[in-house]
């Protein structure tokens, strides 16, 4: 009835409308922050978005006082909001600047507030570094999450080794300069050569067999050498290889990395126990010096002479002052001492005893007096006797009755006798 109201243009939209709202019924309304927080969740749960590279260009960097740094990474099309947190500020080496290319690795958030996404940068280099440094930085961040550069695995280099294992080219001045400031350093230890290539795409299975070998009890080897000279990325790359990586993490044998030049390094030099600038410098962090050993020693000897000197000295001293006291001048005059105080104590002793024992015997006699007055024969000898019922001493005549049986012991001799008659 109420439709008549309207006319047929009102009423499309008022059945629109029940439509619209028996759609919203249907359907789960979202807050703001909940669909911003559902889109969160779901680029960060993407794998692809979590951790990568990404090229671009730097625009409007800008450092707060926070320490984080902001700003665009741009290519010619598109941009994206990066921020850069204060912690992974402090790996970096050179300064961000408006219009740098770059290679970032990092992850995609949103920032709930605003409902926008960054890149969070974990790690920022230079463009234009090449494939093989992308690489490099790739198998690095790897590896040390993986917890390989470690110190707590680092072993620790023996002071004194017996044998030390050279890995290297047999064409190259590393074997030489090694066996030259062996021979010049320490001459005592044995060299185990084990050569490889050092170059190409065969160096990096030949490093690993070579450091698998050399591991081997038979060889009884202290510490690895793995060395080779100066060279361009390239030419260093098996050293970078995974592979020859976690061969030596996995070496029981302490391993020392002099590879290329001081400014070059290569992941062998993280994972190896000690990195050496040169392979001489390798060489003469493998042994001791000999010639500063017998200083040491020369020294230690001069040490220990003066320090036996200096106790024979103390020694003698107090001898001196030990032979001049008086007992060692007149000793018979101590025991002489002795002698009377031993004298005095024997007298003093025998006063004692004898006091004691005329004590004692006094005693004695005081106690046989009150004995034999005590004593019950004594008192039968002059003229007493004893009446006794049984094993019982009769003390009245009302403890016997007539006929009874009775006793009478005499100092000498015994009667039986029968009772007649009892007076009380």
């Amino acid at each position: 009835m109420a439709f008549g109201l309207f006319g047929k243009k009102q009423k499309n939209l008022l059945s629109n409308a029940q439509v619209i709202t028996s759609n919203l019924l249907d359907k789960r309304i979202f807050s703001v922050s909940e669909i911003t927080r559902y889109i969160k969740n779901r680029l960060k749960g993407d794998k692809k978005l979590g951790d990568f590279y990404l090229r671009g260009e730097i625009s409007s960097p800008k450092l707060y006082s926070s320490g984080h740094i902001y700003f665009t990474l741009k290519d010619e099309q598109s941009q994206i909001n990066c921020v850069l947190f204060k912690k992974n500020c402090e790996n970096i080496n050179f300064k961000l600047e408006h219009g740098m290319k770059v290679i970032v690795r990092g992850g995609i958030d949103v920032y709930e507030p605003y409902g926008k996404y960054s890149l969070i940068i974990e790690e920022i280099q230079p463009d234009g570094i090449g494939s093989l440094n992308l690489a490099f930085i790739q198998l690095k961040n790897k590896l040390e999450k993986q917890g390989l550069f470690l110190n707590e695995h680092k072993k620790q280099l023996p002071q004194f080794p017996k044998t030390i294992g050279l890995i290297t080219s047999l064409n190259g001045a590393v074997m030489h300069d090694v066996l030259n400031v062996l021979k010049r350093r320490y001459p005592l230890v044995k060299l185990l050569i084990v050569p490889t290539p050092v170059q190409g795409k065969e160096a990096s299975n030949s490093i690993v067999n070579a450091i698998e070998l050399i591991n081997q009890e038979d060889y009884d080897v202290d510490v690895i050498i793995l060395a080779r000279g100066g060279g361009s990325l390239e030419d260093l790359w098996c050293f970078n290889e995974e592979s020859v990586a976690r061969a030596i993490f996995q070496s029981k044998i302490p391993i020392i990395s002099a590879i290329g030049h001081e400014t070059d390094f290569t992941i062998a030099d993280f994972v190896a126990d000690y990195r050496a600038p040169t392979p001489s410098a390798a060489a003469e962090k493998a042994v001791p010096d000999i010639n500063e050993l017998k200083k040491l020693i020369n020294n230690f000897n001069e040490r220990i002479l003066n320090a036996v000197g200096h106790i024979i000295k103390i020694n003698k001293s107090r001898l001196e002052e030990i032979s001049n006291r008086p007992i060692f001048k007149n000793p018979f005059e101590a025991i002489h001492a002795y002698y009377q105080n031993i004298d005095s104590f024997e007298y003093m002793l025998q006063t004692k005893i004898s006091q004691c024992m005329s004590l004692k015997r006094k005693s004695l006699e005081i106690l046989d007096s009150k004995l034999s007055a005590l004593n019950p024969n004594a008192i039968l000898e002059r003229g007493y006797s004893i009446v006794m019922k049984g094993n019982r001493i009769i003390k009245s005549a009302t403890e016997v009755k007539i006929h009874n049986n009775i006793n009478v012991i005499f100092y000498k001799g015994e009667l039986e006798a029968e009772v007649k008659k009892i007076k009380r």
